[in-house]
């Protein structure tokens, strides 16, 4: 992480918070908060490493996950993507995550969106949109990955607002405002597919 991402995370975070608990995913902060009655109590929010997620285009169509994790009871359906690494930028994370899960790369990437999903997580979910993919390799999933790749078209994609098992779930807005307004679908069609 470098020196700008950790001001900008301990700004989240008042004057006084501790690192109370320092998990694998997850750190615990707490701190003081004085109440409207003048009274104190523990407040506290979890902090954790920003993400990335890679709306990736092969020509007309965008590349879809299938995938399974071990905490997961079935295979959902994902972008690439993943953590941020330590000392990584998030779009550094964006081509590394895209290239180990599928195999695909690309020289044009465009940041779109940058989600903040819970006032309670100090956490960044950055959604990247990876342009003329092509194919370099095999997918070189994690250990705790099964991974298949397929594409699918715009409308396809679409409707992933609508499936449970879509785990890119901070997107879903995006996608169903997309299926029910005319002129943002056109703006996210202009996005993805013209240069």
């Amino acid at each position: 992480m470098n020196s700008d991402t950790q001001i900008k995370k301990r700004k989240s975070l008042p004057v006084g918070a501790k690192c109370v608990f320092k998990g694998v995913i997850f750190d615990v902060w707490q701190w003081k908060q004085k109440m409207f009655d003048g009274s104190l109590v523990t407040f506290e929010k979890l902090k954790r490493a920003d993400t990335v997620n890679v709306i990736a285009l092969a020509g007309q169509k965008i590349l879809l996950l299938k995938q399974k994790q071990p905490d997961w009871r079935k295979y959902k359906n994902t972008l690439a993507g993943g953590r941020v690494d330590e000392g990584e930028s998030p779009l550094q994370a964006a081509k590394r995550e895209l290239l180990e899960e599928s195999g695909y790369a690309s020289n044009k990437w465009i940041l779109w969106k940058k989600i903040n999903p819970y006032g309670k997580i100090i956490w960044t979910v950055y959604s990247f949109v990876a342009r003329d993919c092509v194919k370099k390799q095999g997918s070189k999933p994690d250990a705790g990955e099964k991974i298949e790749a397929r594409l699918v078209n715009f409308d396809e994609f679409l409707k992933l607002s609508e499936d449970p098992d879509f785990y890119e779930g901070e997107l879903k807005n995006s996608l169903l405002r997309a299926r029910l307004n005319k002129k943002y679908r056109k703006e996210l069609y202009d996005l993805l597919f013209l240069n």
